[in-house]
């Protein structure tokens, strides 16, 4: 079984792209450097939280001291505001000069994107289809004996 390297999708390219425009413009680096720095203190900030509590967080804001921590609903703000004592403890212990923690809810955080997984048609083989041809001459006329021959009429024509 051979398999084909594709070429990036589009979509990366267009990523790698956008990043190269940012960091040569000047004001895209420091919108850049502003996006990296949310990011390492998100990924920190996740290290002190409950999983299903970190998976759904998010770092909106760093001003001055106070970082902004962005929730989907009012239960998650109230964990959050209980640990944030520990999550403050913790950024500052790897490097972030931190005194306050603000929580804001945002219910569109909450809306998450599944992907279906593509269905891997596998045809029926001939060994397969004679079978179904076997079990239909057995069958007596009803839904049962009807669904055999649509599936037989799919899969031979």
């Amino acid at each position: 079984m051979t398999r084909r390297h594709s070429a990036p999708s589009s979509e990366a390219t267009a990523a790698v792209l956008a990043v190269s425009w940012l960091s040569d413009d000047q004001r895209g680096s420091q919108v850049l450097a502003a996006a990296r720095e949310l990011i390492a203190v998100e990924q920190a900030a996740k290290q002190a939280l409950p999983p299903a509590l970190a998976e759904v967080c998010k770092v909106a804001r760093i001003d001055r001291q106070q970082i902004t921590l962005a929730v989907p609903g009012a239960a998650h703000a109230a964990k959050l505001r209980q640990i944030a004592p520990r999550i403050i403890q913790l950024l500052n212990s790897k490097g972030w000069n931190l005194t306050q923690i603000s929580v804001r809810v945002q219910a569109g955080l909450a809306k998450t994107r599944t992907k279906t997984p593509s269905r891997e048609v596998v045809p029926l083989d001939g060994t397969a289809l004679k079978a179904f041809e076997t079990l239909h001459s057995e069958l007596r006329p009803g839904p049962l004996a009807d669904a055999v021959q649509r599936l037989l009429r799919h899969h031979q024509g």
